[in-house]
């Protein structure tokens, strides 16, 4: 419908009240369904916004997932390496403990055996 002053003004150009009133109802549903597609699209853009942000923040917390694995896997290097030198250290620990035992060992049968000798010297006299 044009919007022309001059038109207002002419009555040959106003329609009938119930053509104005169909034409009325049809622009009032025509701005319904605008607002309506407004608001869809207003929700659309929000949750897209949203949706990048989530996926920004999903690639921060992949990141530092990542240098957090890669520091657990420096520190489990490391502990293997210090389980290593343990293990060897208390193998050496129990070779020397074990050349004691049988140095101990060796000095037990040698004392004994003094002390038979002596004890069948003092039994001859």
């Amino acid at each position: 419908m044009d919007r022309d002053a001059s038109s207002e003004n002419d009555p040959a150009d106003v329609p009938s009240v119930p053509e104005a009133l169909a034409s009325w109802r049809a622009a009032e549903r025509a701005a319904a369904v605008a607002r309506r597609e407004g608001l869809a699209a207003s929700a659309t853009v929000t949750a897209a916004e949203e949706a990048a942000e989530a996926a920004l923040a999903t690639a921060d917390a992949t990141r530092d997932a990542l240098a957090s694995m890669e520091l657990a896997e420096t520190s489990a290097a490391k502990t293997a390496a210090a389980a290593r030198v343990a293990v060897e250290s208390a193998h050496g620990d129990l070779a020397n403990a074990d050349a004691d035992r049988a140095g101990a060992d060796i000095d037990e049968v040698e004392a004994k055996d003094l002390y038979r000798q002596a004890s069948e010297r003092a039994g001859q006299r």
